[in-house]
């Protein structure tokens, strides 16, 4: 499946006075992560997942992602993984889109990333004032260099 993804910074003081759903813990690690692709064992609330991501061309990728049990996930997390990434994701509707918004821990605290998937990457549409740099294409945002990161801009 090909995933076409936008990601852009989240303005920390309009982001406090938006409406929000309740979010899922998600804690994520990477079995394999290289420019070429990625392997990635994540637990979303109470399931798990492994997912499959391919090479990113523009903003797209191949996606492959399999629901697994939970205590497999644990497993891999912990047998597999050396670092994790914690996060908190909410999922907010603006003019008939889901819009996914992660609010990052740990050593990431401060990062808040907003994520629209869309069907094509020439397609248009509205920003929530919320939002604000594109960092799609930027690889530091990838979640599997954010990882590691140590200086990243993490508030805008």
């Amino acid at each position: 499946m090909k995933e076409i993804e936008h990601k852009f910074l989240v303005d920390h003081n309009k982001w406090e006075l938006i409406e929000k759903s309740t979010p899922q813990l998600i804690v994520q690690g990477y079995i394999s992560k290289s420019e070429e692709k990625t392997v990635r064992i994540r637990i979303k609330g109470d399931k798990g997942f492994l997912t499959i991501k391919g090479k990113t061309v523009g903003i797209s990728r191949n996606e492959y992602e399999y629901e697994i049990p939970v205590s497999d996930a644990e497993k891999m997390l912990t047998e597999l993984t050396d670092k994790r990434i914690r996060k908190l994701r909410y999922e907010i509707i603006f003019r008939g889109r889901t819009w996914e918004v992660d609010v990052f821990e740990g050593h990431l605290t401060g990062l808040i990333l907003a994520e629209l998937e869309v069907e094509d990457e020439d397609e248009h549409f509205d920003l929530p004032d919320w939002v604000t740099s594109d960092v799609s294409n930027d690889k530091r945002y990838y979640n599997a260099l954010l990882i590691d990161a140590e200086n990243i801009p993490l508030i805008n």
